[in-house]
């Protein structure tokens, strides 16, 4: 077995992240060649992750890319085991690298496999897969990409408590940034559930009207004026679900859409991830 100095192990660790006695064993095994070190730390990493893939991932953070400037935003959510790793800087690199890759690749990306194919915008030479391989290796706890999502043309984006709980995307044409981010951080307050009324789960609405019709006829309404007295009430039901129709966080006078028909901004998607949900 080749005689491993203590100055190489200590060089070896600061490289590499880990314990002494791994990086020593590790540098032991190789001969002194660190190249051949680091992949024998990245088998026993990708070991070690298969044992630990059961593991629930609770927690995690959102990478966001977006601007007005940039020709496609993203939203990537990293999941992990524990809220210190949410909060880790390599992990919010790591989220924020998936993002800006998934935003600036040069094919449409549908699987998890396809975007850690992707190299890492702030590692050169190394894939996102690689990158990481290379954090779970040091931190030992299990990470796994969960949702994602790009869109096309001007975007806004907005993340709640450092991008750990709520993380939002939103694309579109006209306005300016700041009244962008204004709706994206009304988004992460309100959680609507659609764009536009249409985009509703229409048995849900319909639901919805024929409940309000009965209790309207139980009221003892006329028959020939029910209708309109539920399309009506149906309004205050459409206020609490769609975007366009939500009183606006920073101005309730307004509907978040007269907000952005004045800002000469109009709202083309939006997606909003909630850890956990």
């Amino acid at each position: 077995m080749a005689e491993i100095t203590a100055a190489q192990v200590k060089a070896f660790r600061e490289r590499t992240g880990l314990p002494l006695m791994e990086c020593k064993t590790a540098l032991q095994e190789a001969g002194g060649d660190e190249e051949k070190a680091v992949a024998i730390l990245r088998e026993r990493g990708e070991k070690l992750g298969e044992k630990r893939a059961s593991r629930e991932t609770a927690f995690g953070r959102y990478g966001l890319y977006a601007g007005f400037d940039k020709p496609a935003g993203a939203i990537v959510e990293l999941k992990c085991e524990s809220a210190p790793v949410a909060q880790n800087e390599e992990f919010a690199q790591l989220a924020d690298d998936m993002a800006q890759a998934l935003a600036t690749a040069s094919t449409a990306i549908a699987t998890v496999d396809e975007l850690l194919a992707l190299p890492s915008p702030s590692k050169s030479g190394v894939t996102l897969k690689e990158q990481m391989a290379e954090l779970f290796n040091r931190i030992r706890e299990k990470f796994e990409v969960g949702r994602f999502a790009r869109v096309e043309g001007p975007s806004a984006a907005y993340f709640h408590n450092l991008g750990t709980v709520i993380g939002v995307l939103m694309h579109v044409e006209g306005g300016d940034e700041q009244s962008a981010k204004d709706v994206a951080m009304h988004i992460a307050a309100m959680k609507p559930s659609a764009l536009k009324p249409e985009d509703l789960d229409q048995a849900e609405v319909e639901k919805e009207r024929e409940f309000l019709r009965a209790a309207a006829l139980k009221e003892g309404k006329p028959e020939n004026i029910v209708d309109k007295m539920v399309e009506g009430r149906l309004r205050q039901f459409f206020a609490e679900r769609v975007l366009l129709e939500q009183p606006f966080v920073k101005d309730d006078k307004q509907t978040v859409g007269n907000f952005a028909k004045g800002k000469g901004m109009e709202i083309k998607q939006f997606i909003c991830y909630v850890m956990g949900q």
